[in-house]
């Protein structure tokens, strides 16, 4: 899968980022869709912009996103769309005492939207990316909306009632939709020779990586209204630094040259995730800057192989993203971590405007070289031959 960059949150400084526009992915989207086919990519995930399409409360311009839904069906092109991707309206925050309602209102509006111009796809839905981060984003680290410090379990706690109010209207809308749930998969560990309180710690830190799932399935907090049905396509982002020692700031090298035994497989990660719920996986984010992404696409291509070989549901894998982008708070210089760079200077500002690509050639090797393998490893278990894994996401759970 290909994901694009679509936030349209508030940084740092308080200013409205719209990464649609900042990548020249809106401007050039036919390009960006032709350029996935020689790869066979297929699937991509997209937003709406959430600020950009709500901007008066309860009234909706879908202009934009009925332009890119027209472009993705010319182009042959399985968009999952992601409702809040970070960014809400000026008027609102998580905290806002209506946010929840407003959430559940786009929902509904949404499908009603996306129906009038597509009546009998498969329509998967994110509702909101990454609940854990933004918690501690907006929560706890004062990088967007609501700016606060120690209100992070607040802050998760009102994205989640916005969360399962929203999928509630999606499922009564569309009782067919498919709901892709995108939070980060991590692990979080004690120091060497630590103490049985800092084991204890450790174990508590990254057992809460699932809040947000259990919350939604109604493990945790039924008060919220979760259901299991709720949950239905795990999303599981991962990236480079996603295993660190908690309460230090130091991250396990992914590689793993040193031998910490500490330090986790991704399979096994996979596998812990698989465990708990039970649902098709999805690998909905992953990426490396710069000159390790070769050896970072290999690295997944091989844990992923080994989850299918299993006969673990691995749907997709998602390079997010798939074009580059710069950094929300500095839009300069760009993280290099796309499989097309942005043409840039040697100041690292782009060239021109929307942003040329250029393909990173080592790392399109690399992938094609894991599509091949990922084929074989998914022959070997389900005995259907595959050209590779750029088929759409299935429509339902086998």
């Amino acid at each position: 899968m290909g994901g694009y960059e679509c936030t349209d949150k508030l940084n740092a400084w308080g200013n409205r980022v719209d990464f649609l526009h900042t990548t020249g992915h809106l401007q050039l989207i036919d390009d960006d869709y032709r350029d996935l086919h020689s790869f066979n990519i297929r699937t991509v995930r997209e937003g709406i912009r959430w600020s950009q399409v709500e901007t008066r409360p309860y009234q909706y311009d879908w202009n934009t996103v009925a332009y890119m839904m027209e472009r993705g069906r010319r182009a042959g092109i399985q968009q999952v769309w992601d409702l809040c991707h970070f960014g809400f309206p000026d008027d609102l925050t998580p905290l806002h005492p209506l946010f929840a309602r407003r959430f559940a209102a786009l929902c509904r509006a949404f499908v009603e939207f996306y129906r009038s111009i597509d009546p009998d796809s498969t329509l998967i839905v994110t509702p909101i990316n990454e609940v854990s981060f933004l918690s501690w984003l907006g929560g706890d680290a004062r990088g967007t909306s609501p700016y606060c410090v120690g209100q992070g379990w607040e802050v998760k706690y009102h994205l989640m009632r916005a969360y399962i109010e929203g999928v509630a209207a999606l499922r009564q809308a569309d009782p067919a939709i498919r709901i892709l749930t995108t939070e980060p998969l991590v692990n979080m560990v004690p120091v060497l020779q630590a103490t049985p309180e800092q084991v204890a710690v450790a174990a508590h830190e990254h057992q809460n990586q699932f809040q947000a799932t259990d919350m939604l399935s109604g493990r945790m907090c039924p008060e919220l209204g979760g259901k299991p049905e709720y949950l239905d396509l795990v999303g599981l982002n991962f990236y480079y630094n996603n295993q660190w020692v908690v309460g230090t700031g130091e991250f396990l090298p992914w590689a793993n040259d040193g031998f910490d035994p500490r330090w986790v497989p991704l399979r096994d990660l996979f596998m812990q995730v698989y465990e708990r719920y039970q649902r098709p996986i999805v690998l909905s984010e992953t990426s490396h800057p710069g000159e390790d992404r070769p050896l970072w696409i290999r690295f997944v291509g091989d844990e992923s192989a080994a989850v299918i070989r299993k006969g673990i549901p691995l749907w997709g894998i998602c390079l997010y993203p798939i074009i580059d982008r710069p950094d929300w708070d500095h839009l300069d210089p760009w993280h290099q971590a796309g499989l097309w760079d942005a043409e840039v200077s040697a100041e690292g500002v782009v060239t021109q405007d929307p942003p040329r690509r250029v393909l990173n050639q080592p790392y399109a090797e690399a992938l094609r070289d894991v599509q091949a393998a990922l084929a074989l490893a998914q022959t070997a278990t389900t005995g259907i031959t595959v050209s590779g894994l750029g088929d759409p996401i299935p429509k339902r759970v086998q």
